[in-house]
Order: structure tokens, then C-alpha cells, then sequence
């Protein structure tokens, strides 16, 4: 006697012969979940074959029940969705984070680095580093790009996390960003920062 599985297979045998293998032109599409060409059922959630569609149902009414697969089967929890912040709340990157490094050429063969930081595989914050990071001669292109990558970092959690972003917040990384007076940074910092006072009022 056979029993049927959690996905409504059965157990120790062949899936079964619903009739003829070949399929109608028509009716060779690919599914929009395992991308395999089978017969398919239009559904809210796009055009299933019949296993995918008993799969998204299981999730859907047995969501306990397929963390608990999964557990079983991945030895490994199923990830949870990263909540947005609530109003007012401010985010907060963990104190470990996995990371990409990637090794790139400029044009005039300079080697950097730039790392990349992720949070369930998204991106949150991104650094780039040179070899010759004491060189003076770099030391401008070296704020720019430094500037460039806190800002985009900002960018980053706030489309991740939902961040607020604020002026305020960018001047603070505009003002890091600077290594010696009048850089692009800094002239950045000294013309934005006149517009704080401003916005204080307009929110008042």
C-alpha cells in the first residue's frame, strides 16, 4: 500500500500516467515556477503545472508544516522576510554580515576592491579600496569614490531596509567622505549644509 507524500504524490512509485506523454502545442508552455514544459493551469499566481500548483497551495494553507519540511530536508531554517523599520524606527544592519570582495582594473591600471555587504542576499552597504590609498596623487579620486559609495550605501538600506533618508544623513556621509580641505566632498558638505537651517523651518 502506498501513502501519499506531503506533496500529494505517492511514495515508492512512478508518477502517474494521466494520459498520453505527448503534449499539444498549445499546451507546451513553461511553468512559471520549476521553468519545465508541462501541461498548465492558469492560477493567480501565473501559469502552474500541477505539482507547483499543490506546492504554492501547501505553502499557502501549511506554512508550519513546510518549515518543518524544510528543516528536515535543508537542515536549515527557511529564511524570514526582513521586516521594514515602523515609523520613526530607525533600521540597523547586524554586527556580522556576509560579503562579496571584487577585484577591478581602472583605466589606468589601478587595482581596487570593492566589497560588498548583503543581508539575505541584498546588498546594504559597499566600500571600495586601493592598493595605493596613500598615493597623493589619489587622494581626490579617492574622496569622490568614497562619497560615491557612503551615499549609495545610504541608498541601499533604505531600499532593503526602508531607512529614512535625510538630508541630514547625507551630509554626515558627504562629510566623512572628505580627506583634505576644499576636496569635492567638502565643497559638497560646505554648499548642502546651508540648506539645513531651511529645511528646519519648511518642517516647522
Amino acid at each position: 500500500m502506498h501513502q501519499r507524500n506531503f506533496f500529494g504524490s505517492q511514495s515508492g512509485s512512478e508518477p502517474e500516467n494521466r494520459g498520453s506523454s505527448t503534449l499539444t502545442d498549445e499546451e507546451k508552455q513553461h511553468c512559471d515556477l520549476c521553468g519545465q514544459v508541462k501541461k498548465l493551469q492558469k492560477t493567480a499566481g501565473g501559469m502552474l503545472c500541477a505539482t507547483c500548483k499543490t506546492i504554492i497551495s501547501n505553502v499557502k494553507n501549511h506554512p508550519e508544516a513546510v518549515k518543518k519540511a524544510w528543516c528536515q530536508i535543508h537542515d536549515e531554517p527557511v529564511l524570514p522576510r526582513q521586516q521594514a523599520p515602523a515609523p520613526g524606527e530607525e533600521a540597523e544592519l547586524p554586527d556580522v554580515l556576509d560579503g562579496k570582495r571584487y577585484r577591478t582594473v581602472d583605466r589606468e591600471n589601478n587595482k581596487w576592491y570593492l566589497s560588498v555587504s548583503e543581508l539575505d542576499g541584498k546588498p546594504v552597504e559597499v566600500f571600495a579600496s586601493t592598493a595605493f590609498d596613500r598615493d597623493n596623487e589619489l587622494q581626490s579620486r579617492i574622496s569622490n569614490l568614497t562619497t560615491i559609495t557612503r551615499l549609495i550605501s545610504l541608498m541601499l538600506r533604505h531600499i532593503v531596509l526602508g531607512e529614512r533618508l535625510t538630508l541630514e544623513k547625507c551630509l554626515k556621509q558627504i562629510k566623512r567622505s572628505s580627506r583634505q580641505r576644499d576636496d569635492l566632498p567638502d565643497m559638497l558638505y560646505g554648499v548642502l549644509s546651508r540648506y539645513t537651517d531651511k529645511q528646519d523651518i519648511a518642517t516647522k
